[in-house]
């Protein structure tokens, strides 16, 4: 079946009021940049949907692999366009269900739903669903279920042509890329820092990354597991500006001053007051990690409360509330599991102190932090800094 166009739905775009038509550019930016390189592909941008229109030439595997990516789309389907006349309606949707039970033993039922908006079309939609059924029930295995089909074949008959709207595919759904602005990603090379940044993308947030090395106790291999997760995260977002910052000289004085009790808890302050100053100059609106309530030391309530004074920007942890195996399900949907589990330690786990403090004082801190001019160190470490671009693997 050669179809004319993909159709997309917009989802939760469609709610958004006053500003909808600003959601719905975006997305077809979006989808536009993401098609850069098939230079004669045609889109077309309607109120409640958006088409591409496919030429023989073009590998529709690719087309849909790439929309399955975009952050916006709630699904997509495969249109074939025909000449509104109930014999061709009905003979191309056989045609269309036959191909799409073909490799799919699981459809055993199905259901035809018509839409109408051209009133001068002799049949009215019912009846445009009773013919359809009835060809399909004489020439296939399946059968009839209105309620719960495991094949739903929509139709439209419009003023120029009828289109029958063949296999539908999930999208992403959440909001368009860019639309809500950008984040930094605080990513430590494990499981949870890239599911954080994963469903802020799918939240319509941009993001750049910055990562803390303490070479020679982390290795290049630990940097270079975290440029893999970020060519994976990259699948959505295209590229992904990494700020990889060197933290040995803090991490050792905050050891050597703090020693295990309170180590934790300030290194984690000096990280967000790096990327604190990091985030203000790549214009992000707010910082993203991938914490969840309780799951270490430094991720108590009261912990979070002591790391985030000092900073005034805000923190967002999608994964806040989020059960490890909940983490990891989607970690392994977004295939960045297997590589956040590779045996190579980030700067947070390499010293792993024996008993860290779930309830730190903001005055114990200062008084550490007192010992030392940790602010030299910080504008060294981000005047050290190595910046990339990390594109698609």
């Amino acid at each position: 079946m050669k179809y004319d166009a993909i159709m997309i739905r917009y989802g939760e775009l469609t709610l958004k009021g006053k500003n909808r038509n600003s959601f719905i550019d975006t997305l077809a930016n979006n989808v536009y940049q993401s098609f850069l390189d098939y230079h004669d592909l045609q889109f077309s941008k309607q109120h409640d949907r958006f088409y591409i229109y496919l030429k023989d030439s073009y590998d529709i595997d690719d087309i849909v692999n790439r929309l399955m990516q975009i952050p916006g789309i709630f699904n997509f389907s495969l249109v074939k366009k025909i000449e509104k006349n109930i014999d061709e309606i009905s003979n191309v949707s056989l045609e269309i269900i036959k191909e799409i039970i073909k490799d799919n033993i699981n459809i055993k039922t199905f259901k035809i739903k018509t839409s109408r908006s051209d009133k001068n079309f002799p049949l009215v939609s019912d009846e445009i669903n009773r013919q359809v059924a009835t060809i399909i029930l004489k020439n296939t295995s399946l059968n009839v279920d209105v309620h719960n089909p495991n094949l739903l074949l929509k139709i439209e008959v419009r003023y120029d042509a009828a289109y029958i709207i063949g296999q539908t595919f999930e999208g992403l759904k959440g909001l368009p890329l860019g639309s809500l602005g950008k984040g930094l990603l605080m990513i430590s090379g494990g499981i949870d820092s890239p599911v954080a940044g994963y469903l802020m993308m799918k939240r319509g947030v941009k993001i750049a990354a910055i990562h803390f090395s303490s070479p020679p106790y982390t290795s290049e291999m630990a940097v270079g597991k975290v440029k893999t997760l970020l060519k994976k995260l990259a699948k959505v977002q295209g590229q992904i500006k990494f700020i990889n910052i060197p933290f040995t000289k803090l991490q050792e004085k905050i050891y050597e001053i703090a020693k295990d009790r309170y180590a934790i808890t300030i290194m984690r302050r000096m990280m967000y007051r790096i990327a604190d100053i990091v985030a203000k100059k790549e214009n992000c609106q707010c910082i993203i990690n991938g914490e969840s309530i309780g799951q270490v030391a430094s991720q108590t309530l009261i912990s979070m409360d002591v790391i985030n004074n000092v900073t005034n920007n805000v923190i967002i942890r999608p994964l806040a509330i989020f059960d490890k195996l909940d983490i990891i399900k989607i970690a392994k949907n977004i295939d960045t599991y297997e590589t956040s589990i590779l045996p190579y330690e980030d700067c947070c786990t390499i010293f792993d102190p024996k008993n860290p403090t779930t309830k730190p004082k903001l005055s114990d801190c200062e008084y550490y932090e007192n010992k030392f001019d940790w602010q030299e160190m910080i504008n060294e470490a981000i005047s050290n800094a190595n910046i990339e671009i990390i594109g698609v693997i």
